[in-house]
């Protein structure tokens, strides 16, 4: 998963005018560094220029995936990452970025002319986001609770000694009732459908 670029846009005039940016082009060799860059520059601001006020877009291009969140306000941003960078983070980075700029610039400051403009977050979020497990909560709950389904499978089957068969042992065993064996029993056979992995 990779971010490459970060841009904030004006898009309510065309061509859209990009107002801020951060890229990422360390996973490129020097030489091509410039063109790289020159083509997120130009790809953000096509995606942003054609992005209706309100709406949302993901637009594919080769490896690399823009996505879109034009603001009514006047304000695109832009995330250009690769195909398996988490659509949902790169939205909700989008959402919070735009608020934070709207509310350190206010409109008067890139609503007209050509401005360049120094937000800082940009960069530090690129950096930030690079590892979306550390970046979002949510997905770093769900990491740790895949952490811990791969723990519980791997439990029973490190107790078990080679060759040893969860249902010889239940059979075995003098610590459960009659009732008990024929629960896990009817148990095993209702959930045989459904493995879970």
């Amino acid at each position: 998963m990779k971010l490459y670029y970060i841009g904030i846009f004006r898009n309510s005039t065309k061509p859209a005018v990009e107002l801020c940016a951060a890229k990422d082009l360390s996973s490129f060799s020097f030489f091509e560094r410039k063109s790289v860059g020159e083509f997120l520059t130009f790809f953000g601001t096509t995606v942003a220029e054609r992005t209706a006020p309100s709406q949302r877009q993901s637009v594919e291009e080769n490896e690399y995936i823009a996505h879109t969140y034009a603001r009514s306000d006047g304000v695109a941003g832009v995330i250009i990452a690769d195909k398996e960078y988490p659509i949902r983070v790169a939205y909700s980075l989008l959402n919070k970025l735009l608020d934070q700029f709207l509310t350190q610039f206010p409109r008067g400051q890139w609503s007209q002319g050509d401005v360049k403009l120094q937000f800082t977050e940009l960069e530090s979020s690129l950096a930030k986001y690079q590892n979306p497990h550390q970046a979002d909560s949510i997905m770093r709950v769900q990491q740790e609770l895949d952490e811990t389904k791969i723990v519980l499978h791997k439990a029973i089957e490190s107790v078990l000694q080679r060759g040893e068969e969860l249902d010889s042992l239940v059979a075995k065993s003098s610590a459960l009732s009659t009732t008990s064996k024929m629960f896990y029993k009817e148990a095993k056979k209702t959930n045989s459908c459904c493995i879970i992995a």
